[in-house]
């Protein structure tokens, strides 16, 4: 049994994990920076690198623990190298380098997009099913919207990626993060829109959002003309301006509970929020779907943090069904930045023999392909 210590912090999550065999999660921590980020609105780097030195030895104590396990114990250290903000990156793998140096185990130099990959994987084994390879691959993020081709690895090789579409503009995460601050719901944006949206039920549509069309590659995304959409909507209705005071004011006192702030949203507030969901969920199911078409393939890979989101878990497994198309997502727990997936990258490039050394350096544009 191959036990592989994970080590991520790309953005504003410290964390690590212990898995065997690339499958297996023997433990998972996740210590998560939204509190001290929540009153800027979105992720300070200078603030997220700090607090990622205050977080490392702790989690990664506690990630043994829940493991049974001393440091000795451990096969391998994989650390994500790269994209993401090179501050945080370089905390993470300073330590990683530095654990592994003076165990004297491998290092594993991560792409913290495969990981995302990994997550689907991890998730599709502890359920007991398998995704079939070529398969078409969804990321879908604060900092992340991009299709690629997954393909199998030859005999003790890496699985093979090929990017299809991505984003021209704002990563969906993000446009659902800039939504939010406009209409006074806080930070982060994603969960409470996707809760809210879920309520609206039938209270008229106060504007319709069409599907996104984009010159040249039918594949790629654009989100930040629907964000303006959405900003143009509210500045022209005065009507709106009252309850966002409302719901800011609310946030200031520490409200900032799904609970706290369904009272203070209008029917037609939650009806905005609902037409922005379906725009934002219908641009990502259809072009996933045109995607998996194209290619040929039977299953989609669906990871990321907007992966969580519950109308978009609930559209893929509709329209797979009707296009006979396999949709895998990780756990809620796993489509956010854990360590696991990290962990689970390492164990593919630690039996194909591909270590880091001494050298190895944060690198906060790296791409998967």
């Amino acid at each position: 049994m191959t036990r592989i210590l994970g080590i991520e912090s790309s953005c504003d999550e410290t964390a690590a994990a212990v898995v065997a065999d690339g499958r297996e999660i023997l433990s998972s921590v996740v210590a998560s920076q939204i509190d001290i980020h929540r009153k800027y609105g979105g992720v300070v780097p200078e603030l997220a690198s700090r607090e990622h030195l205050r977080q490392i030895v702790p989690v990664v104590r506690e990630a043994l623990a829940q493991a049974g396990m001393q440091l000795a114990d451990v096969d391998a250290i994989g650390v994500t190298q790269g994209p993401g903000l090179v501050g945080a990156l370089l905390v993470g793998i300073t330590y990683g380098k530095t654990l592994a140096m003076a165990l004297g185990k491998p290092l594993v130099a991560v792409n913290h997009l495969a990981g995302h990959v990994h997550a689907v994987f991890l998730e599709a084994h502890r359920a007991g099913r398998e995704a079939n390879l070529p398969a078409v691959c969804l990321i879908v993020s604060g900092g992340h919207t991009v299709l690629y081709e997954v393909k199998a690895a030859e005999a003790g090789g890496l699985l093979s990626y090929r990017k299809i579409g991505q984003t021209r503009d704002d990563a969906a995460g993000e446009a659902y993060d800039k939504v939010a601050k406009l209409l006074g719901l806080g930070y982060p944006g994603g969960p409470i829109l996707d809760r809210l949206a879920a309520v609206a039920n039938g209270a008229p549509a106060p504007v319709k959002f069409g599907p996104t069309k984009t010159r040249g590659n039918p594949l790629d995304f654009s989100f930040s003309g629907l964000k303006t959409a959405v900003l143009y909507h509210v500045r022209e209705r005065p009507e709106y301006a009252e309850e966002i005071r409302t719901r800011e004011e609310a946030l200031q006192r520490g409200e900032r509970k799904f609970e706290q702030l369904l009272p203070l949203c209008s029917p037609q507030t939650l009806a905005l929020v609902r037409e922005f969901q379906n725009a934002v969920v219908r641009d990502l199911v259809e072009r996933t779907v045109m995607a998996a078409e194209e290619l040929g393939v039977e299953s989609a890979l669906v990871s990321g943090g907007v992966a969580a989101n519950s109308q978009l878990r609930a559209t893929f497994e509709e329209r797979g069904k009707s296009k006979g198309l396999e949709v895998f997502f990780p756990s809620r727990a796993l489509s956010t930045d854990n360590a696991a997936m990290i962990a689970a990258a390492a164990y593919e490039k630690f039996r194909a023999g591909v270590f880091g050394d001494a050298s190895l350096n944060a690198d906060p544009g790296l791409v998967l392909a």
